[in-house]
């Protein structure tokens, strides 16, 4: 639970020092817009940080969620994409996220992130249908499509579908969770890159997560590790599950 709280609270300190704005696509050439749009897709695509259960049509999860991840592949990259802005080592992105139950064992969520000291925002949601909705004796299995859009950035579209599946176990207040997938990201620059060179990427990356949910009755406790492509992401929540 320290650790939760510590990287919830990071956030305040460690992005001023380390973002910039993307402007200065133009000084990339395609083999470093595909390295920065790989780390991108990575960091932008959906956390779900939640369980597999169903919520049911009554409830609500409501929580303030930060997510870090790996950029060390593209450090050097963000410099030259951020006109001489510092190299980062950790994107750190704070979001606003509510998910909604639905009858049938369906369930909807959205979020929606402004980075600190960055031009970049950052909203998407999700749809997750219950093939078990869990009990006693049995774990809750969910299939997910995810999607998330870039905003902010000028220079940049950029946008994520996911499709995963999940499962989880709760044990009293507690509830391990791990699943896996796919994300497609769409990448493209709206200036042409170094020498004259179209800068546009769409591929795939695999995705495995795993995560855990504490829920305290009048508070609830969530984290999650993602590794999407081979890049890893810590994910963080604290809020209201009911």
């Amino acid at each position: 639970m320290k650790k939760l709280i510590a990287l919830l609270c990071t956030l305040g300190i460690a992005q001023p020092a380390t973002a910039a704005s993307i402007s200065t696509l133009q000084a990339l050439g395609q083999a470093d817009f595909r390295t920065l749009s790989e780390d991108l897709g990575a960091a932008l695509s959906y956390k779900p940080v939640t369980p597999a259960a169903p919520l049911g049509v009554t409830g609500f999860d409501l929580g303030i969620e930060v997510t870090q991840t790996d950029m060390s592949r593209s450090s050097q990259i963000w410099s030259k994409a951020t006109n001489g802005g510092s190299s980062i080592s950790n994107l750190y992105i704070p979001k606003l996220h509510i998910d909604k139950g639905l009858p049938f064992g369906i369930d909807i969520a959205a979020f929606y992130s402004k980075i600190p000291t960055t031009n970049i925002s950052l909203y998407g949601g999700e749809l997750r249908y219950a093939i078990l909705d869990g009990g006693l004796a049995e774990p809750a299995v969910a299939i997910r499509g995810s999607y998330t859009r870039l905003g902010g950035v000028d220079q940049l579209s950029l946008d994520t579908k996911g499709l995963d599946v999940s499962i989880s176990k709760g044990f009293a207040m507690f509830t391990p969770y791990a699943g896996v997938g796919e994300v497609w990201v769409n990448s493209s620059a709206n200036v042409t890159g170094a020498g004259g060179v179209p800068l546009s990427q769409s591929f795939t990356q695999g995705k495995i997560f795993a995560g855990a949910n504490l829920n305290l009755g009048f508070s609830n406790l969530a984290a999650e590790i993602d590794r999407t492509g081979g890049i890893q992401s810590i994910s963080a929540k604290l809020g209201f599950r009911f």
